[in-house]
């Protein structure tokens, strides 16, 4: 999701006999290769020794222990076990500060902190929270670390750790050492909603909504209000030199004209590409369902009501705004959720891999995943009728211009398992990750639909957690018997 190195190459992996994993990951059916006992013993773990891991949840590691001992599947049981733990393993960095937790969180190859990235790599771990106290205080610290984020900057997508500057200082808007990057995308404001709600609900711990949480919210209603650009075009401008024409924005840093019409500005979007018409639609959703969340724990929590006030009415008109400008009649989908929208009545009709995306709409809890309205939405940005679906022989799915023509993004494959109630879409979903890995055993930012062992950024941590999320998923929900019949 991140911009860095491209990644190219193919790690392969020695099996016995002098078989090569690209021999087992382009089989269907990963048999009759090597006998089940051979296999087995191949699969050795590719994570770091455990003295070179950066954090070790013992929670985790019985987590991993019962799931591999159900699978019966060597190539799924290894990544399993090389990609739901990559984000403690590679990329957390915990501490205390002030006396409190504090945890930095590395995207992978980029060592800086995306709101995103960090909200979306430890969100599989909350399940487990109740079952192990550091872990618990590692995901409390993310949560810390989030808000003093927020407050230093809202408009800001990645960040240091500390005011060491960066490679992105001389981009033409309100840069501070602390900031590795000011792209602003509604999402960023989001996620740090999204993971603090849940730790709350499930561990019932209320200490992290302190008074930096009550700054952050406040900073959070007044960024997505002042994007609302009612009352003029903001504070905020982006521009940057580059060859890249999605690193920057037009209209000397303004972007796109939107028509006020209620919805909330998102210059970038996910994929930290700027947006073409500025209402990123399915930002606009995570926003709605965002705010709510924070109204409830402002209600229940602080008993401030009238911050609550102001998220629920934010909501609400976000919602309104999205039902009315936000849908496109389609010739052959019927009516269908458009990617961004002006309010002037200008609609672009693709999807982009990156959560929140379309696609990922239910998987965030943002529409209800029979809404008919989402059900064509998800027919439409799974065919060819969206620009950036990509089919090869290697397999099919929805990449984005941030990688560009033909490369597909295994987070697309897994939204589309996230997302489905057809057992054989799951197994066709979870195969076509088995078998683009390229022999490594993890998850990249994208392979080429007729190649996987063309791929970009070999070490990527989100991606990596959520496979692993994605198959304790299925795991916990009984689906083991799928699994096992890949």
């Amino acid at each position: 999701m991140k911009k860095s190195f491209s990644l190219f190459g193919l790690a392969l992996l020695c099996l016995p006999n002098g078989i090569k994993a690209t021999e087992l990951v382009l089989k269907q059916d990963n048999t009759a290769v090597v006998n089940h006992a051979q296999q087995t013993a191949a699969y050795k773990t590719n994570r770091p020794a455990v003295k070179d891991r950066l954090y070790v949840s013992p929670a985790v590691e019985a987590e991993i222990k019962r799931v591999k001992q159900m699978l019966t599947n060597p190539k799924l049981a290894w990544m399993f076990e090389n990609c739901f733990p990559n984000t403690l393993d590679t990329t957390v960095h915990y501490r205390e500060r002030n006396g409190k937790p504090d945890t930095f969180v590395y995207t992978g190859d980029i060592h800086a902190m995306w709101l995103r990235d960090s909200g979306a790599q430890v969100w599989p771990y909350v399940q487990l929270a109740n079952q192990d106290p550091e872990l618990k205080k590692m995901l409390e610290g993310v949560i810390r670390r989030q808000f003093l984020c927020i407050n230093i900057d809202p408009y800001a997508n990645g960040y240091n750790d500390g005011p060491t500057g960066g490679e992105w200082m001389t981009d033409g808007t309100d840069m501070k050492p602390e900031l590795h990057e000011r792209k602003w995308e509604i999402d960023s404001l989001c996620y740090p909603l999204r993971l603090a709600y849940q730790y709350w609900k499930v561990t019932g711990d209320a200490s992290v909504f302190d008074a930096d949480w009550i700054q952050a919210i406040t900073n959070i209603l007044k960024t997505f209000k002042e994007q609302q650009r009612k009352d003029g075009n903001g504070p905020y401008r982006f521009t940057r030199k580059t060859e890249r024409a999605l690193d920057t924005l037009n209209n000397d840093g303004l972007g796109a004209p939107v028509n006020p019409v209620g919805l909330i500005v998102s210059s970038f979007r996910p994929s930290d590409d700027a947006t073409t018409f500025q209402f990123l639609v399915p930002s606009n959703f995570f926003a709605v369902t965002s705010l709510r969340k924070a109204a409830e724990i402002l209600t229940e929590v602080n008993n401030n009501k009238k911050l609550a006030q102001e998220c629920t009415a934010l909501a609400d008109e976000v919602e309104a705004a999205l039902k009315k400008y936000a849908v496109y009649q389609h010739p052959e989908f019927g009516p269908i959720y458009a990617f961004e929208v002006d309010g002037f009545g200008n609609h672009m009709l693709m999807d982009d891999a990156n959560v929140p995306s379309l696609l990922a709409m239910p998987y965030l809890g943002d529409v209800d995943i029979n809404d008919p309205i989402y059900q064509n939405t998800r027919r439409f940005v799974w065919s060819e009728s969206n620009p950036y679906f990509f089919k090869g022989t290697a397999g099919e799915g929805i990449g984005g211009p941030h990688i560009g023509y033909d490369m597909i993004w295994p987070m697309s494959i897994m939204m589309k398992a996230f997302t489905s109630q057809d057992d054989e879409e799951i197994k066709w979903c979870i195969r076509t990750l088995m078998n683009t890995d390229a022999g490594t055993g993890f998850m990249h930012e994208s392979f080429h639909k007729d190649n996987p062992a063309k791929f970009t950024r070999a070490w990527f941590a989100w991606q990596n957690t959520l496979f692993g999320e994605l198959i304790l998923k299925l795991v916990n929900e009984g689906k083991v018997d799928l699994l096992n019949n890949l």
